[in-house]
């Protein structure tokens, strides 16, 4: 037999077959270390977001004047005097921010943040008379024309959601806490 027959291991065809096969096996391998070694961080950047945000609402509040006794609160809001929700109001927006930071917390403040925003969305960001959803939908936007500016804050609402469901992540206080009540296994 003559050894001509044998494929050469070293052809430019087996090169680039191996060249392939290494390229389409990365995406899995890169998706396999993300999922070991970055997954984790993942709510660090919506909790930095939000803080940033929710924070400069809360010192715009804190160091400005009471608009609250010119609005409308949906119940159970509206029991409150214009004066208490602007201190708890900016106080939350105030608090939250350091606790997003910190990944102190996270889904207690995150959810606290959701209701001040389900009642900025009802009393401030949807269209004060809407008819038809084609009015509404005129809301989901970011402007100062009118027809209520919803978009952003429906924005905030979904990511503190996201940090709701995930929790702060291991980058956070709250993932050194955890760790530090779990046993030792040796």
């Amino acid at each position: 037999m003559n050894d001509h027959s044998l494929p050469d291991h070293d052809c430019a065809i087996c090169t680039v077959s191996s060249t392939i096969s290494r390229v389409c096996a990365l995406p899995g391998e890169l998706s396999r270390w993300f999922d070991s070694n970055a997954q984790g961080l993942a709510p660090l950047f919506p909790r930095l977001l939000l803080a940033y945000e929710f924070g400069e609402a809360g010192l715009e509040k804190l160091n400005g004047e009471n608009w609250f006794t010119d609005l409308t609160f949906p119940f159970p809001v509206n029991l409150l005097p214009a004066d208490v929700s602007w201190t708890l109001a900016t106080g939350l927006e105030i608090i939250a921010p350091v606790a997003l930071i910190l990944g102190l917390a996270t889904r207690f403040f995150s959810l606290a943040l959701m209701l001040l925003t389900v009642v900025a969305i009802a009393t401030v960001h949807s269209p004060a008379e809407w008819h038809s959803l084609a009015e509404l939908w005129k809301g989901y936007a970011i402007t100062d024309e009118g027809y209520g500016n919803y978009k952003l804050p429906l924005m905030y609402l979904l990511l503190l959601c996201s940090l709701v469901l995930s929790g702060s992540g291991r980058l956070s206080v709250d993932a050194w806490l955890k760790s530090q009540r779990q046993p030792v296994h040796r």
